[in-house]
């Protein structure tokens, strides 16, 4: 096995200039905000990660310990996964199963479907935890609960003519069967009058009409006070709701309860290692986890080799930290796979390394809302952070490197089929990349702050032109205070 190692690196060289006009620090000292024409501005990314940011990764303790056996391990690592499962919730926590130093041949999926339930090894370096992957194509480990969501009450209508992105509140015709701690489904209604102000009513792939998005977008929010017929929320917004575009429906509010969600659940320390895979995106491929219908999860120190598509996040409140991804080999084809799939909303991604090339180091999928941040991460070979399809909101790319590829915010078009607008109220804030590609969606808007690299116009895939009109860009080409996004606005939350 080759040495194991992760990339740290500090920006340096920092001007004394801010991000005039858009993020500026106020008379006390906090950052202040410029906002649009509508009051759309920059949002709090602070909320992002585990327990929703600034939460230290829990301490669980061990009540089953494993050493490696010949042959297959996949049965006896589950069989303890269940055990602890079915352990009594001491104060959120039923316990962890460790597993020692050595190789665990894994020819199954191992899977927590319980809240309080961590799986660690003894280190993701020589000398530590291997699971090593064998038989058909399967994830290494899956975190999965079954949500399911249960509304209560009537839906209300937002009564405010335009709700700009990262707003805390929301007005409604009527509030008072809400109260503070309730979990709420914000609702728009995705119109053709929409989509035909995004520009997106006129895909078309080898002759044949692609749709964009339609039906609906919702986030979930928590009431965090009833003011009148204002309710206002624990996380802004990052998606703007404009009643021009809404229809008669309008947008909505509703009372939901999240159930079948798990909670505090957890994997660490150990390195996932796949043989080389080659050929397509469109074969089954080994893959390294998967964490979804979670509420408050992490992977930490995690080490993975060959894995395809490697890893999927579509839980809320989630933190990956100090995650490496090495290929050997490149997938073949056009379609790329994407090595981290930001699926939910809240997910921190903090200290990662990703070596490979023909990939997606970071991609989003469709209707997603976040806040999503990517922060201190190094990805090397030729890939990009590409926000991938239809429609996310709310992307923080803070203090990444990109040496070999690009971060790209743009309309992919009719690639995919018909993936359109990516991405719209994203920030790329003192990063470095080989090329940058910012480009504004109607009525949105996406920054790049502070970041080194070249800047590129295109069009929509396909076309020649018009080149689509760019987003902002601020300092390009000389770092800007703070340091971190991120960091200051979680640091000013906390005061």
């Amino acid at each position: 096995m080759k040495k194991i190692f992760l990339s740290v690196f500090m920006v340096a060289g920092f001007i004394n200039v801010y991000a005039q006009q858009w993020v500026s620090p106020g008379e006390s000292g906090k950052l202040s905000y410029g906002t649009t024409g509508r009051g759309d501005r920059i949002i709090d990314f602070s909320y992002a990660g585990y327990k929703g940011g600034g939460v230290a990764i829990p301490r669980v303790p061990v009540k089953i310990r494993l050493q490696p056996v010949a042959g297959d391990n996949a049965a006896a690592i589950q069989s303890a996964i269940d055990e602890v499962s079915a352990m009594p919730l001491v104060n959120g926590s039923r316990g962890a199963v460790l597993l020692g130093p050595g190789t665990y041949e894994c020819s199954k999926t191992i899977a927590i479907q319980a809240s309080g339930v961590v799986l660690q090894g003894s280190g993701n370096r020589e000398n530590g935890t291997v699971l090593q992957l064998s038989g058909e194509a399967h994830n290494a480990v899956v975190i999965r609960g079954s949500v399911r969501a249960v509304v209560a009450g009537i839906p209300v209508r937002i009564t405010d003519k335009y709700v700009p992105s990262g707003s805390i509140q929301v007005n409604v015709d009527k509030a008072s069967n809400f109260h503070a701690g309730d979990t709420i489904r914000i609702t728009k209604p995705v119109t053709p009058e929409w989509v035909h102000f995004m520009g997106m009513d006129d895909l078309v792939r080898d002759g044949k009409p692609q749709t964009w998005i339609n039906g609906e977008i919702t986030t979930d929010r928590v009431v965090r006070a009833v003011k009148g017929n204002t309710l206002l929320l624990d996380v802004p917004l990052t998606d703007s709701y404009d009643a021009a575009f809404t229809g008669p429906q309008g947008s909505t509010v509703q009372q939901v309860s999240l159930q079948g969600e798990l909670q505090n659940c957890g994997i660490s320390n150990f390195s996932i290692v796949s043989p080389t895979q080659t050929g397509t995106i469109n074969e089954r491929h080994h893959q390294a986890f998967f964490i979804g219908g979670v509420c408050d999860a992490w992977a930490t120190n995690i080490t993975v080799y060959n894995t395809i598509n490697s890893i999927t996040v579509a839980g809320r409140r989630v933190t990956l930290d100090s995650i490496s991804i090495y290929h050997d080999s490149a997938t073949i084809g056009a379609a790329k796979p994407a090595d981290i799939s930001t699926n939910g909303p809240q997910i921190l991604v903090n200290r990662c390394y990703i070596s490979g090339r023909n990939v997606f180091y970071i991609a989003t999928g469709a209707k997603v809302t976040g806040p999503i941040v990517i922060k201190d991460c190094l990805f090397e070979g030729g890939g990009w952070i590409q926000p991938h399809q239809r429609w996310a909101t709310g992307l923080l790319v803070d203090n990444c490197r990109v040496p070999g590829g690009g971060i790209e915010f743009m309309n992919r078009g009719e690639m995919g089929s018909g993936h359109g607008w990516a991405i719209g109220w994203a920030v790329a804030w003192n990063s470095t990349a080989a090329s940058f590609l910012n480009q504004q969606p109607p009525g949105a808007m996406n920054w790049m702050i502070g970041c080194t690299g070249d800047r590129r116009q295109e069009a929509r895939p396909f076309d020649k032109s018009p080149y689509l009109p760019e987003g902002i860009y601020v300092s390009h080409g000389k770092p800007v205070l703070p340091a971190s996004l991120y960091d200051q606005q979680l640091k000013e939350r906390q005061r």
